[in-house]
């Protein structure tokens, strides 16, 4: 039970990331849309009119930060919670401090950490106090509140989205570590390791201040002076393929001849390429959205779960992070590369883009329009449709296509997995459309 802002003066050792803390919205970086001029929290703060509001980001893009400055420019007492450590008991004692400090003429801010992680009867403990102004509930999560944060105390909070930093944002924070932490003022780095550190946080400010300060830590000191270079940098990675430039051509190298590797049924190879990349510090999510787009492209309908497994290791690698999201992803990379391949619905697109492409004016057959008004009725929209559900087989003879196309065949199945069955449904299709 304490203030957080009393703490700031304790002496001992304080990391890096807590020392550049902004402690102003005018030193804080990135999201401008929520605290940049005439922004939400901005008007809230000239006014003093703070109400209970919900945090939704991924790590490291100033929840907490932003949190505390809050409280700090509206003069109210500052309370933390972890929900990963706090129960009820604690959620009632700083409910009696905010009952103390409201009678005494102060606002207190409770700010609890993971808000996701407390059960409903947790959340739930807030609801009254929250309305009656004994707190001002500030929470923070990295999962969407929609779903992890009871309806009755989402309605009472306004939610703001923070999103990751950019890469130009996190060398700014780094620059200003090293221009203005007092004991860093020996200490410079070349230009070139800044996009490095950037890179490799995936828009966490805090793991780049991190890697900063683990940097500095192990440089060699010379005549007093540390000047950290890029071998330094590779030397505290362990290992060139961390400094590969997610932007630049190994980045495509690598996502390709993973794609590639899964497209040949090499499980190895494929959990290689996969590996490089994590290990490296690419964004799970990258990969992820890759694995989705090759399970259509490279699998389609030879295999219908493939798709299944891809989104959901999209969804688990978006809920654990990295590292525990390593395994989930692998596991896609395996189920994919097993599975019969099959290009038919790519090579389908292809073709159709094309021919939609060409013939973009081609009007939709009047029997295919839905006749809303008189006029069209009058025009003939309708006429000739027929309904598939009137006919035994649930299907009918009509053309489909406009006339210029009524012949094309764009998806042809392959003999590779499920595609068999589905070569034989559209055969058996064909027939009955032919006797018709």
């Amino acid at each position: 039970m304490h203030d957080l802002f009393e703490e700031e003066e304790k002496k001992g050792y304080v990391p890096l990331a807590e020392k550049m803390r902004p402690k102003t919205l005018d030193d804080f970086f990135g999201q401008e849309d929520i605290v940049g001029v005439n922004s939400p929290i901005r008007k809230m703060l000239d006014t003093d009119n703070i109400s209970s509001m919900i945090f939704y980001g991924p790590p490291g893009v100033g929840k907490t930060t932003l949190a505390k400055i809050i409280a700090k420019s509206s003069n109210s007492a500052f309370l933390e919670l972890s929900a990963v450590t706090a129960g009820v008991k604690d959620i009632k004692e700083f409910i009696e401090i905010g009952k103390f400090n409201k009678s005494n003429g102060k606002k207190t801010i409770v700010f609890v950490d993971e808000i996701h992680r407390f059960n409903k009867a947790q959340q739930d403990a807030f609801l009254p106090h929250v309305e009656n102004g004994n707190i001002i509930l500030i929470g923070a999560t990295t999962e969407n509140p929609s779903f992890e944060v009871n309806s009755a105390l989402l309605s009472r909070s306004k939610v703001y989205v923070l999103k990751s930093l950019t890469e130009e944002e996190i060398i700014k924070i780094l620059k200003r570590a090293l221009k203005e932490n007092a004991d860093y003022k020996n200490i410079t780095m070349e230009e070139e390791c800044f996009p490095i550190i950037s890179g490799l946080s995936n828009g966490d400010a805090r793991s780049a201040l991190n890697t900063l300060e683990n940097l500095i830590n192990i440089a060699p000191v010379k005549k007093g002076k540390i000047n950290i270079t890029k071998k330094d940098l590779e030397t505290a990675l362990q290992s060139k393929t961390f400094l590969y430039d997610k932007n630049g051509e190994e980045h495509y190298n690598l996502i390709s001849a993973l794609h590639k590797s899964m497209r040949n049924s090499d499980v190895d190879a494929a959990l290689y390429y996969l590996a490089r990349m994590l290990e490296a510090g690419e964004n799970p999510l990258y990969v992820a959205r890759r694995l989705i787009r090759f399970a259509s492209e490279d699998i389609g309908l030879a295999n219908t779960n493939a798709l299944l497994q891809a989104v959901a290791a999209y969804q688990a690698a978006y809920y654990n992070g990295m590292p525990e999201a390593n395994v989930n992803l692998a596991q896609a990379v395996v189920y994919l590369s097993l599975c019969p391949k099959s290009n038919a619905l790519y090579e389908a697109y292809s073709k159709v883009k094309d021919d939609a492409i060409k013939t973009a004016n081609e009007k939709v057959p009047l029997h295919l329009r839905n006749a809303v008004t008189k006029l069209d009725s009058e025009m003939g929209y309708g006429d000739g449709y027929k309904y598939a559900h009137n006919y035994e087989e649930k299907m009918t003879n009509m053309v489909c296509l406009p006339d210029s196309l009524k012949n094309k065949k764009y998806y042809q199945p392959t003999n590779s997995g499920n595609e068999k069955n589905v070569q034989e449904i559209m055969r058996r299709i064909e027939k009955i459309k032919r006797g018709m």
